[in-house]
């Protein structure tokens, strides 16, 4: 069996025990007669392993039971807007930081809703294009003292920037973490509302995990449709509608293997050991590989990076792609190099990948 290297940006990289773990039960669940695919979501078997997934999340992300766990459908692009038709109440505004296109989405989206404020951008103009090169200092955030929730994006798929903390705010603090999610550990405690596509670091796409306090789901609004109050799904446990039973399926056995690694904290330290050898790579020949984040804002899940040219960049990916190293090529919307490290990539990949970054340069030396 052949398998690449793996550096798509999402959907992106599973582990590969849980494939193969979904590879020998497909056509019979635990004995079943059936796959999990045929089984019903009203069914025993399907809802130990719904109920299982539930319980891995708030073990491994240490949820407190202040907050209620949803598995929706809809990626973030619904909870852009779903978020403000919840939280957001007639004659509130709610503040939103930009540092990035999926902070720029979320922003736009919930302006169609109800009233909204940039608190902060790190946006700055480039031949006529926004980039974006750090996160904003606390002490750029203009907060409104009465805004509804304030909304943050933790970490910047496009430009390769990640919150290294959070804020502290008054509001509730709501944050798109559907890039790093699961990939250290965070105080959720202090967090109003977490929200992730389930494709980069969790499982398969077609899951998006929402954690809210309940506070938020007890006071959300209630003349907006029943399938898109956070309280409809929270009272259900997510089964309200049909879920994605094998998507949900998929991401019990990525959250067992995370579990089997050593939960968060040991995640936290393979994916730090996995981009400091990467950053160090591109550190040691500025000549030629060049990260334009600043140091203090540089992500652990997408590394971004340019080399001279775009010529020269679109012969790298072709030249990786022929050494079984797929996906490297940056978003459309940015170009350059673009290294997605999630949680399933091996430490290998990246060696490899760094073997051929060192090869590649003196190739053109």
């Amino acid at each position: 069996m052949k398998r690449v290297h793996n550096f798509n940006a999402g959907p992106s990289a599973l582990p590969l025990s849980a494939l193969e773990l979904a590879r020998d039960e497909l056509l019979d669940f635990e004995g079943s007669g059936m796959s999990i695919l045929e089984h019903s979501h009203r069914g025993k078997e399907y809802e130990k392993v719904h109920d299982e997934t539930l319980g891995l999340i708030r073990s491994l992300m240490a949820v407190p039971e202040t907050h209620d766990i949803l598995l929706l459908q809809g990626g973030a692009h619904q909870q852009f807007a779903q978020i403000p038709m919840n939280l957001l109440m007639p004659g509130q505004s709610a503040d939103y930081v930009l540092t990035g296109g999926w902070s720029e989405r979320a922003y736009e989206e919930a302006k169609n809703v109800g009233t909204v404020r940039l608190a902060a951008t790190t946006g700055v103009d480039h031949g006529g294009k926004t980039v974006y090169r750090r996160i904003p200092r606390f002490d750029e955030l203009q907060l409104h003292p009465e805004a509804a929730y304030v909304h943050i994006t933790s970490n910047n798929t496009l430009f390769g920037t990640q919150w290294a903390a959070f804020p502290e705010t008054k509001a509730p603090l709501v944050i798109d973490m559907s890039s790093d999610i699961m990939s250290r550990p965070v105080d959720v405690s202090k967090i109003g509302l977490i929200y992730a596509g389930a494709q980069k670091n969790v499982g398969p796409s077609g899951i998006t995990i929402v954690i809210i306090h309940k506070d938020l789901v007890q006071n959300a609004r209630k003349d907006i449709p029943k399938i898109f109050r956070y309280s409809t799904h929270a009272k259900e446990r997510s089964l309200y509608n049909t879920p994605p039973t094998f998507a949900v399926y998929l991401a019990r056995n990525v959250l067992r293997w995370v579990k089997e690694l050593g939960g968060l904290t040991a995640i936290e330290a393979r994916n730090r050991q996995k981009t400091d050898v990467l950053y160090a790579a591109i550190d040691s020949r500025p000549d030629f590989y060049k990260c334009p984040v600043e140091q203090g804002s540089r992500s652990r899940m997408n590394i971004v990076f340019n080399l001279p040219t775009p010529a020269l960049e679109d012969e790298f990916v072709a030249a990786a792609k022929k050494k079984d190293m797929v996906g490297l090529k940056g978003h459309r919307s940015v170009g350059g190099i673009r290294v997605s490290t999630y949680n399933a990539v091996e430490p290998s990949s990246i060696d490899a990948l760094v073997a051929f970054m060192d090869e590649f340069a003196r190739s053109k030396a």
